[in-house]
């Protein structure tokens, strides 16, 4: 599979020589690995008197190292004085003990240590714990529209989101002609997630109730859902659950980036709300190969987008309600702040008028825009800014 320079390669770039931890995480299969090898390509390139201690614990040539002292002994040897020692481990958690090996290095300050692994044992919430060391996180997201252009080279940006509608983000999946066999790829990537990430560190029995509130989440993306009415319309469906366990349930999905919760905010009172959130997939076309095709809502597959491309991004992302309305996003990063509208078709005018009008009512100036499936060049209606949803994908 081809490689294409990606930004977390630049934000890894800028952070070379700083005495943090630097771990890559992100959902399984989304290029963390790869972005490992971009990066040591670029020291390679770039940087000299440098000395490179790469270790790939996919490869069985390090199986000897998978017990910590035998890992610290190895680095230990392959330091080099006199010269800049990056050390790169690939799937760090498969070597028993890993945190301890990992400390010692960055207690010796003599490393500039760049780590990846499984999300079950490189939580964003336990790398403090894990960690004595200050940690740096780059979280990889699965392709942007933007890079799916730069990967298969194509220039008609509305074929092109005609495909990513169906396709995602996830590149492993290219690889394959039909979309029976991209789906079955993206099936077994997202059954490891489920299987490695979760049910193993988490020792879960009830897999049968995992599988249905995944189904569950994907079905309901970008409705407002509590865990309590989850657990409710699972006990319908005679799965036996309560709102504790499907809670807990879904912080695993999360932990795992199989899903990312958006709260709500009070654009009026300017406060966040509890307890009714949405869910959103980390790439719509798990959806597509977990449950299938038919009846696609085009414009929550938009929604899902549109809310991991503002998260990717960078920004905080939440729901807004106002005067008992919703607005899809609200999205804030430092001082810029983004009311965001997400439509399918918007072409007549009873549809615009409907996506305009939250919007119409929140009065202070930041920017308010709707992103819907236009094939148009952006253009404004009573002041708020439209744009065609794969022409803003490709800015």
């Amino acid at each position: 599979m081809k490689l294409i320079k990606r930004p977390y390669l630049e934000e890894l770039i800028k952070v070379i020589g700083t005495p943090d931890i630097k771990v890559i995480t992100g959902v399984r299969r989304s290029g963390k690995s790869k972005l490992l090898e971009l990066f040591k390509k670029h020291i390679k390139e770039n940087i000299e008197n440098c000395n490179i201690i790469d270790i790939n614990f996919n490869i069985p040539k390090f199986d000897n190292l998978m017990e910590y002292h035998k890992l610290y002994d190895y680095v230990e040897e392959k330091w080099v004085d006199g010269k800049r020692n990056f050390l790169l481990i690939d799937e760090v958690q498969m070597c028993n003990g890993f945190e301890r090996a990992i400390n010692g290095f960055h207690a010796e300050e003599k490393y500039d240590i760049y780590i990846t692994g499984s999300n079950a044992f490189l939580l964003s919430s336990d790398l403090a714990t894990l960690f004595t060391g200050r940690t740096y996180e780059i979280e990889v997201f699965p392709f942007s529209f933007k890079e799916y252009l730069e990967y298969f080279k194509i220039k008609d940006i509305q074929k092109a989101f005609d495909r990513y509608i169906f396709e995602g983000g996830m590149s492993g999946a290219y690889v394959y002609e039909e979309n029976k066999q991209k789906y079955n790829y993206l099936n077994d990537v997202y059954n490891a997630l489920i299987v490695r990430d979760i049910q193993q560190k988490y020792n879960i029995q009830n897999t049968e109730l995992m599988n249905s509130l995944t189904e569950f989440l994907m079905d309901n993306i970008s409705n407002l859902t509590s865990y309590r009415s989850i657990s409710g319309k699972l006990n319908e469906n005679n799965m036996t659950t309560n709102d504790k366990t499907i809670a807990s349930y879904i912080q695993y999905l999360c932990d795992a980036f199989a899903f990312y919760k958006i709260r709500r905010y009070d654009i009026q009172g300017k406060r966040y709300l509890s307890t009714i959130d949405k869910y959103y997939l980390v790439d719509h076309s798990f959806k597509f190969a977990k449950i299938g095709t038919k009846d696609i809502n085009y414009g929550r597959v938009y929604e899902n987008i549109v809310a991991i491309e503002l998260l990717r991004r960078g920004y905080e992302v939440y729901v807004g309600t106002l005067y008992n309305k919703e607005i899809d996003f609200v999205a804030i990063k430092r001082n810029e702040k983004i009311y965001i509208q997400v439509a399918d078709n918007i072409d007549y005018e009873d549809t615009l008028k409907r996506e305009v009008s939250p919007l119409l009512q929140i009065k202070d100036a930041y920017p308010k825009i709707i992103i819907a499936r236009t094939k148009h060049d952006d253009y404004q209606y009573e002041g708020i800014q439209i744009y065609d949803i794969a022409n803003w994908l490709a800015k």
